[in-house]
């Protein structure tokens, strides 16, 4: 992972930075969709900035940085965790490390059953840190989607890099019906958190960082661009 990074001038410039550019960046897709409108606003997009706000502590929300497809490095293996855009924001008092996973109707990939299905000991390793990162100590159902398992470390590991108190995975969905949402409940009732659309919650606090999951619906129009 290289720690020099070039500003953007317009969101094709996301494009390039696709692990398969041609394949995911067509319009009504969560790539294209979420660029543009990330890109536009330049920062947080204001519906997001809104459901965050009903945190007392994110309603004067600040962001630093926002890099697109950042890659976090996991163990157990060559492929890195890589978050559709991550940001650094700052309250008046603290850091704050967002994971953003952008979804239209594209799936969370491979459950961990499917995931693991005839596992090797660097999918283990990689398996037995996510979990140690996001407070899991309890045997995974096969069924949840392996995706939002390293979003959400990957938002607490940047978090302890920048030494950040706050860590924030969040699913900006596009998607008209809420497709995958049943997904994303799954997961984090293994938080013992029951949760809705367009809600910020607080799952626990890991080695002095606070994790949050948040689900935001994102603005239509974008899916035209």
């Amino acid at each position: 992972m290289k720690n020099i990074y070039v500003p953007t001038k317009s969101p094709e410039d996301w494009k390039k930075l696709l692990a398969e550019p041609d394949k995911h960046w067509r319009r009504g897709y969560s790539a294209r969709t979420l660029a543009y409108c990330w890109e536009e606003a330049n920062g947080i997009p204001s519906e997001v900035a809104d459901v965050f706000a009903q945190m007392p502590i994110f309603k004067e929300l600040e962001t630093l940085i926002v890099i697109p497809e950042h890659q976090v490095p996991l163990p157990g293996g060559v492929r890195p965790s890589q978050n559709d855009c991550w940001v650094l924001s700052h309250t008046a008092e603290d850091l704050v490390s967002i994971a953003v996973e952008g979804k239209v109707s594209e799936t969370f990939g491979p459950t961990i059953g499917e995931w693991l299905n005839e596992a090797s000991p660097g999918k283990i390793e990689r398996l037995n840190f996510l979990c140690d990162r996001i407070g899991l100590n309890i045997l995974l159902p096969q069924n949840i989607r392996y995706q939002l398992l390293h979003r959400t470390a990957s938002s607490v590991i940047e978090a302890k890099r920048f030494h950040a108190r706050h860590a924030i995975m969040l699913v900006h969905s596009f998607s008209p019906t809420a497709e995958r949402f049943n997904e994303y409940q799954l997961f984090a009732s293994l938080f013992g958190t029951q949760v809705v659309a367009n809600q910020i919650v607080s799952v626990g606090k890991l080695n002095n960082i606070h994790l949050y999951l948040a689900w935001v619906n994102g603005d239509q129009r974008y899916l035209g661009m």
